[in-house]
């Protein structure tokens, strides 16, 4: 059976506009899912007609409070108290208070409350020693999810009052609400069958008429268009999971490409759900792009130009889509190094990095390497088309093959993505696999499963450019020797170890500790692992998902001197092995 969904959603706020306007003597006090223009003004034409009306934000409200409520003139430190609760992880509201140790920019210290209340406390001292405290209420709901977890996410919440008396306090079910449990139950209650994939592509798309609301620090932003991608494209595969028995998480699940394209629009919500096959756009055009300058990620083009230019031997495969994964083998006497990039398709400075790297090992004479700058070329173009309407989103829906899962992960035959590094490793088995990756340049939310993304904690806020080493038993040694040379080598490049610093510093205030060891001003991990094919594979994590201009530069020289480095510790390591 084919799924076709379509249906709007009337908005909350003018839900509350037609209830209250005229009802004069009344005061209310709600918390919705809107931008502050949209509830400024609400509250302004409740006012004309005598009623006293604020209203504010369901998500994320102590960053939002900060934004629009609490004066920090004069103010020398902030203190926080905030809630704990049950059904919770530990930091999940330290989490939610994110970025704001970077965005007040005055010494702030956060302290877990001892009960189970729902709301924040702020005290602000002031240059003389006064002290002001607000309490910001953050209204959430203990609910069952579609996996059968007990989460508590936020909500909207209206308190009326009228003659000095509270009549209404309690539980606003609101339109962001409504539309993200509609399409759950649509998905989760459709007759799929058994068979993996169930799809070719699944899509929803949604329009909301709520801005995304930049922040002054970083990459960050308030974006609920954002955020319904996220919990729609990570529910989608949770829903899935169950299906095919899986557990939550295994990343070789197959169900097809689910697609949620969110977008701004003024006017109701409105939602719409399809089956659809894969449908193969032109690809971006070439544009000429330096790689040592490139400010935004390549189009197709542009990697096959700098591939062609590179030389040596090509390395082939095909994607689910039919298109080229594409790669070059360049022989020589030193020991041999593989470089991968695109793996996971949102994360564009590898494909840079690893090109720019390539090119210049090119020009030595005994260089012995192998480059696949985009293995997961179906997820790169989804990319691409997402980005025209959401440039500034992590858009995890491209993260994966048209198959739905991590190409890595793919066991069973036809391998497609996977056939090139599978064939090229089982013909030369490398020593060495520089495999570049990224992750989030700013916050990642699940606001309607609990806020934090489940399976994905550790991502929830960047945290710097750091390394991951696995490897077969018997190279821990020559793991750890790599690692110091590579992280001793960035520790050169301008900016980065102060761009780590930065990171890592809020990061410990709204996550806790890294739990990995720091070797000069980068975290790193080793660890033994029998999954990999190649006795040592280094993997690097920039936060990369979102950034252009001279972060997205700083971006791909990192990945570039990463294989550089390591490319050169390699052949000493080898040598003596």
């Amino acid at each position: 059976m084919t799924l076709s969904f379509s249906q709007s959603f009337p908005r909350t706020l003018d839900k509350l506009l037609d209830r209250f306007e005229g009802a004069a003597d009344t005061q209310i006090e709600a918390w919705l899912f809107e931008g502050k223009v949209a509830r400024r003004a609400a509250e302004e034409k409740l006012a004309a007609s005598g009623v006293k009306a604020r209203l504010r934000s369901a998500y994320k409200p102590l960053v939002q409070a900060f934004l629009e409520d609490i004066d920090l003139t004069g103010a020398k430190s902030v203190a926080v108290i905030y809630p704990v609760h049950a059904d919770a992880e530990e930091r999940r509201f330290l989490l939610e208070a994110y970025p704001l140790a970077g965005l007040i920019q005055l010494p702030i210290s956060f302290t877990a409350r001892s009960d189970n209340e729902l709301h924040y406390e702020v005290t602000v001292t002031g240059q003389d020693g006064s002290e002001r405290t607000t309490v910001v209420e953050a209204p959430n709901r203990v609910h069952v999810d579609h996996t059968g977890a007990r989460v508590l996410s936020p909500t909207g919440w209206l308190r009326v009052n009228r003659d000095g008396q509270t009549i209404e306090d309690g539980r606003l079910e609101t339109d962001f609400e409504v539309l993200f449990e509609t399409a759950i139950t649509q998905i989760a209650g459709h007759s799929w069958g058994s068979t993996e994939p169930f799809f070719e592509e699944l899509r929803i798309e949604a329009s909301l008429p709520f801005p995304d609301e930049p922040l002054a620090f970083g990459e960050e932003a308030i974006s609920l268009t954002e955020a319904l991608h996220e919990d729609l494209y990570f529910s989608g595969l949770e829903i899935f999971h169950s299906r095919s028995g899986r557990p939550s998480g295994d990343r070789g699940l197959q169900p097809g490409r689910i697609v949620p394209d969110i977008r701004f629009a003024d006017g109701p919500l409105s939602l719409s759900i399809a089956m659809r096959i894969h449908l193969i756009r032109d690809e971006p055009p070439f544009c000429a792009l330096p790689l040592e300058t490139a400010s935004e990620p390549l189009s197709s083009p542009d990697i096959d130009e700098a591939l062609q230019s590179i030389g040596g031997e090509p390395l082939d495969g095909e994607s689910v889509c039919g298109r080229s994964i594409v790669g070059r083998y360049r022989e020589g006497s030193d020991a041999l190094v593989l470089i991968s990039g695109g793996q996971h398709a949102n994360e564009p400075t590898g494909v840079v990095g690893a090109l720019r790297a390539a090119d210049t090992l090119s020009r030595r004479k005994a260089a012995h390497f192998a480059v696949l700058p985009l293995e997961n070329p179906d997820g790169y173009a989804l990319c691409a088309e997402l980005r025209e309407t959401q440039p500034r989103h992590m858009l995890h829906a491209a993260r994966y093959t048209a198959l739905g899962d991590d190409l890595e992960y793919r066991e069973a035959e036809p391998l497609h993505e996977r056939s090139a590094r599978e064939a090229f490793v089982a013909h030369t088995q490398p020593g060495l696999h520089v495999n570049l990756h990224g992750y989030p340049a700013h916050e990642w939310t699940r606001p309607m499963t609990g806020y934090i993304p489940r399976n994905f904690a550790l991502w929830t806020v960047p945290k710097g450019f750091f390394l991951v080493i696995r490897h077969q038993p018997g190279f821990a040694e020559q793991s750890w020797q790599l690692v110091r040379i590579v992280t001793a080598k960035l520790a050169e490049v301008p900016g980065l170890v102060a761009f780590n610093e930065k990171q890592i510093e809020l990061y410990r205030i709204h996550a806790g500790e890294l739990g990995f060891e720091v070797l000069h001003g980068f975290p790193v991990t080793v660890t033994e692992d029998l999954r990999h094919k190649v006795p040592v594979t280094l993997i690097t994590e920039y936060p990369d998902e979102t950034i252009y201009g001279d972060a997205f530069r700083l971006g791909h020289e990192a990945q570039m001197q990463t294989v550089l480095s390591a490319y050169d510790a390699w052949q000493e390591i080898s040598a003596v092995s």
